[in-house]
């Protein structure tokens, strides 16, 4: 009990639940207090100081004082059970999703270098560069351990469902896959899972997969090379090529085409050059498209049966590539 209590404390701000409950107040003297009128009895000059750092209050004027487990006893008139259970519902009901999967997403970052395997396959996709993966903050899911951890942290199994980090039976929905955290605006909004092995099959989590992958990063370049893997964004940038995109597929979804319409821009279209012909034939709809709003394209055409990883792995470098581009038909 005493534990649980404890966890509920960190990860429920009294601050927040005090302005929630539309307590206005004031910095005090310090930096980490604030002063308004009690919630707790009736009064005309402030009194009630909160300290936000130790997530405490205390009332000059009727003497009350502690944590939110306590503010929530005297302010509701519960018991200290009751106060508890209200406070975990409220929890649950203001857990932020985006905190969750910035958790997760570090902590399968932590994971990386305590795996051989992980660390091989990504230099098996030609990624050598560590600062790269740091900068991508690439990770790795053992499988068995984030439902252990982030239920430390306070959160529930269902929350975690919910969003799905925990398969239907309760374990890690990631199990031996290399995971990227897919950012928008600086949040982490989902997680895709590449295998690797061909046990498990590569997937994101439920939900949008947001924009397009480092979007932020190329928004404002005159050309774009768009990709559709996360490993053919890795290489190329691991190769010198920072105006790389990656539309996470062959299939845009309407917010990931506006972003390329934005601005009158370059588009390179660097799509798989598979046997089945899909990756050119969702090129050529899309070059299509994004020439009908007025958007200049140029598709690059890699060799027979390559996407450009497999290009860098086989032996391909930047100058080879660059010619590629330059050779690119409109």
């Amino acid at each position: 009990m005493g534990e649980d209590v404890e966890k509920l404390k960190q990860r429920l701000s009294l601050l927040d639940y005090l302005r929630q409950q539309d307590w206005v107040a004031r910095p005090a003297a310090h930096g980490d207090e604030f002063v308004g009128l009690c919630p707790l009895h009736l009064e005309t000059r402030p009194s009630f100081y909160v300290n936000a750092r130790k997530n405490l209050f205390y009332c000059h004027g009727c003497g009350q004082g502690g944590d939110l487990l306590r503010f929530v006893q005297l302010s509701r008139h519960l018991s200290f059970r009751e106060s508890l259970a209200y406070l975990d519902q409220q929890s649950a009901l203001t857990a932020d999703p985006v905190a969750v999967l910035e958790q997760a997403a570090t902590f399968y970052q932590q994971q990386l270098d305590r795996y051989l395997e992980a660390l091989h396959y990504l230099e098996q996709r030609g990624l050598r560069d560590l600062a790269l993966i740091k900068e991508l903050r690439i990770g790795y899911a053992p499988g068995g351990s984030l439902r252990r951890h982030l239920t430390a942290q306070g959160y529930s199994c269902d929350l975690l469902q919910r969003l799905g980090l925990l398969n239907p039976h309760g374990s890690d929905a990631f199990y031996r896959r290399v995971i990227f955290p897919c950012c928008q605006g600086g949040r982490v909004v989902n997680l895709y899972g590449r295998s690797t092995g061909v046990s498990f099959a590569h997937r994101f989590l439920p939900g949008s997969k947001g924009g397009l992958y480092g979007w932020e990063q190329v928004q404002q370049c005159p050309e774009v090379i768009l990709v559709e893997g996360l490993f053919d964004y890795a290489v190329l940038w691991q190769a010198g090529f920072r105006h790389v995109t990656c539309s996470l597929g062959t299939h845009l979804n309407t917010y990931q085409f506006r972003q390329l319409c934005d601005y009158p821009r370059t588009i390179y279209l660097t799509f798989d050059v598979d046997a089945n012909g899909s990756g050119q034939q969702a090129s050529q709809q899309l070059a299509h498209r994004l020439r009908a709003r007025g958007i200049a394209t140029r598709r690059v055409l890699l060799p027979d049966g390559h996407d450009p990883n497999s290009f860098f792995v086989q032996g391909g470098d930047a100058g080879q590539f660059q010619s590629l581009m330059e050779a690119a038909p409109s």
